[in-house]
């Protein structure tokens, strides 16, 4: 079988049932080819890459090195999550690499949100190369590449950002979700015991925060996305909204407007809301967020989020606006 072909007749797995086959089959696969040696995992805490790293645990355990990246533009709570799932609760040989500083004083002063992207992607494939030069015997690099990359990066998926690791390391490469869709990829996760916030977590972009931090990131305003995101994320879930909505998320831009806090004059920035819905991402809608909630978002986020004095609502579709602002 062509290891980039998916087979017109391959099981849908919508069941735990299948997912279970599935896993039993994967773990049996991935033992074969790995023998005794070493994997190498770069572990994001997105869907693809948390459901690898879970199937390779159960397959070859502390075979497996994971390499947990915190470069700063993470949502509030990602990088303890990862720490409390896979250190903690599955006993994985986990690697937690606090690089924060290291990224945001590469990013400051830089505005453009295409140079952005590139630093932020270079310096993870920078990192993530000095922490698997510091491992012995490793042989293999598992990467969390479903269906879809392969239907559209040719085979490579270029946004986990570990295709571009120098040559000289040699890895063969793991890829047990290859021939499945993220759907499938989510039932497998349930299965494997992954936590549904982390299975069922919206689409989340590569450069993380960066892109929701407009303009040259700072770090006090990098912390205004954050802590807003984290108020948007609570309400979505207390509401009923979590699950119902397909990308919710904050965005705070470089620039103040005159408000009144304490009876005084503030000059802070504006916290903007974006709630969408889409199939496929090329198109897609503005959820009808219940006026009131907003009202209790906007009150929420004003008071407890430093630097921020107004809330705005972003009601364009996808054309002409995009999803994300950047």
């Amino acid at each position: 079988m062509d290891n980039n072909k998916r087979p017109e007749d391959m099981v849908r797995i919508t069941t735990s049932e299948l997912a279970e086959a599935f896993i039993a089959e994967q773990v049996s696969a991935i033992q074969e080819q790995v023998g005794d040696k070493k994997v190498l995992l770069a572990l994001s805490g997105g869907v693809d890459s948390s459901v690898v790293a879970a199937l390779l645990i159960k397959a070859i355990g502390k075979q497996l090195v994971c390499v947990h990246v915190n470069h700063g533009l993470l949502r509030k709570g990602e990088p303890e999550q990862v720490i409390e799932v896979f250190r903690h609760q599955m006993d994985a040989n986990l690697v937690y690499v606090d690089a924060v500083d290291r990224f945001l004083d590469k990013l400051a002063g830089v505005a453009d949100p295409e140079q952005k992207r590139k630093i932020i992607g270079a310096e993870f494939i920078r990192v993530f190369e000095e922490e698997a030069r510091k491992q012995e015997g490793i042989e293999f690099l598992a990467q969390g590449t479903i269906y879809p990359d392969i239907l559209e990066s040719d085979g490579v998926k270029a946004h986990h950002n570990v295709g571009g690791l120098p040559e000289d390391l040699q890895f063969r490469l793991v890829e047990p979700l290859k021939l499945l869709f993220k759907d499938e990829v989510r039932v497998v996760g349930k299965t494997l015991g992954l936590p549904d916030n982390m299975v069922y977590r919206q689409p989340f972009p590569g450069p993380g925060l960066g892109v929701r931090c407009l303009g040259a990131i700072t770090r006090d305003r990098l912390e205004a996305v954050r802590e807003s995101d984290a108020i948007l994320r609570e309400e979505f879930a207390k509401n009923g909204l979590e699950g119902k909505v397909w990308q919710y998320f904050t965005i705070v831009p470089d620039f103040k407007s005159v408000g009144v806090k304490d009876g005084k004059r503030s000059f802070e920035w504006p916290v903007i809301l974006r709630a969408v819905n889409t199939r496929d991402a090329m198109t897609a809608t503005v959820e009808d967020v219940p006026f009131a909630l907003l009202q209790h978002i906007t009150e929420r986020i004003t008071h407890e989020v430093p630097g921020v004095n107004r809330v705005c609502l972003d009601l364009t579709p996808k054309p002409t606006g995009t999803i994300e602002w950047e």
